[in-house]
């Protein structure tokens, strides 16, 4: 485009843009690799256990691992066997296991025989059949016990019932109790003293119910605590470890919420225009298959854009009311970052990569299956 609508630092645009179909996720490893320096610097990495939910790539995987990143949260049984393929050996699998995928996570462990790979539970009848299975096979299983601190989606409130069914995980054959998975993801203040506060606040009871399982015959209880926004907070705990994931990215949800937390965007979309419809509107390929659309307008933050307004959003299209329309013809580009990266990732079979300002490859969104071999 002729025009120069975009902001001053123009480090998201490509010069072989026009080598690329869209709709694409464009992924900076450079901005990544930054990333990964800066989430070190905070937590320190032997107490990091980055979630892998947010990116679903084993390349982003192996740069942690490059960095000295050892242990790892997944959410899905995909994830756990991606990550377990990059040689990591320490995998948490931070969804309790149900069903058919109490014997996936069992075969995962059979063909990873040397990763330590555990999950969460907060359910005794879950934790009898693990057992049961873990007898089955020979295979011992680490359990971390799931606390709900305030977040009420899944987990067990940390009060004496929670020291009860630690005590259960310990007591059931071939099983190893190996602390709490204490997950935060309601806390979103934007004020950095007023999360803190909030984030101090829940993790009280928690405190109270470890020290007395290490009044207990536990001294050595670990703990894997918070998500990205209280990532700082809990690796100023000096032995909790940590698992944020969004930061690898980031988006702007995040980065507009957060100014405290200072990371590179890393994820952008490309988009075009497909058709110029009205007065003051754009209609962009960019449609509900294209970038996450759980979250209100505006979903995506572009480059160049001020004051514009997401009027219509489909399966294929976005429509998008602009003073800048007449700027654009029919086939132009433009960037964006995602208001939510995580499902905005699991749109795409594969991310194209950005190195020194050209496309240069692509990476497979690996675990963005619902089953890769297990």
């Amino acid at each position: 485009m002729e025009n120069d609508i975009w902001s001053e630092d123009k480090w998201y645009v490509i010069d072989n843009v026009q080598d690329v179909p869209s709709p694409a996720l464009l992924i900076h490893p450079d901005r990544i690799e930054d990333n990964i320096r800066r989430m070190i610097a905070i937590g320190g990495a032997g107490r990091l256990r980055p979630h892998v939910k947010t990116h679903k790539m084993a390349e982003i995987v192996r740069l942690q691992m490059e960095h000295g990143i050892r242990k790892f949260k997944c959410a899905t049984i995909s994830e756990a066997e991606m990550v377990a393929r990059c040689g990591a050996k320490d995998i948490l699998l931070a969804v309790q296991p149900v069903g058919p995928n109490i014997g996936r996570f069992f075969r995962l462990k059979q063909e990873f025989r040397d990763a330590k790979i555990s999950c969460i539970a907060d359910s005794e009848d879950i934790i009898s059949k693990i057992s049961r299975v873990a007898v089955q096979t020979g295979l011992i299983a680490g359990i971390w016990l799931d606390i709900n601190n305030g977040m009420n989606r899944t987990g067990i409130l940390p009060d004496k019932n929670a020291a009860e069914l630690f005590k259960f995980i310990s007591d059931q054959p071939m099983l190893t109790a190996e602390g709490l998975h204490v997950y935060d993801g309601h806390i979103h203040e934007k004020d950095p003293a007023k999360r803190k506060e909030i984030c101090e606040e829940a993790f009280g009871p928690v405190r109270e119910l470890l020290s007395e399982l290490r009044k207990t015959g536990n001294p050595s209880l670990s703990v894997v605590a918070g998500g990205t926004p209280t990532f700082p907070i809990h690796a100023g705990h000096g032995k909790s470890e940590t698992s944020p994931g969004t930061l690898l990215l980031w988006d702007y949800g995040y980065s507009s919420s957060f100014a405290d937390l200072d990371f590179l965007h890393a994820a952008i979309l490309l988009t075009r225009v497909v058709s110029k419809p009205g007065k003051n509107l754009i209609c962009l390929d960019l449609g509900h298959k294209a970038v996450a659309s759980e979250m209100p307008q505006p979903r995506i933050k572009f480059f160049g854009l001020d004051n514009y307004e997401i009027v219509g959003h489909n399966e294929e299209h976005m429509v998008v009311r602009t003073g800048k329309a007449g700027m654009f013809r029919t086939g132009d580009a433009l960037y964006g970052i995602p208001w939510h990266i995580c499902p905005t990732v699991d749109r795409y079979d594969t991310v194209t990569v950005i190195r020194e300002g050209r496309a240069s490859d692509e990476w497979k969104v690996e675990a963005r299956r619902r089953r890769i071999t297990i």
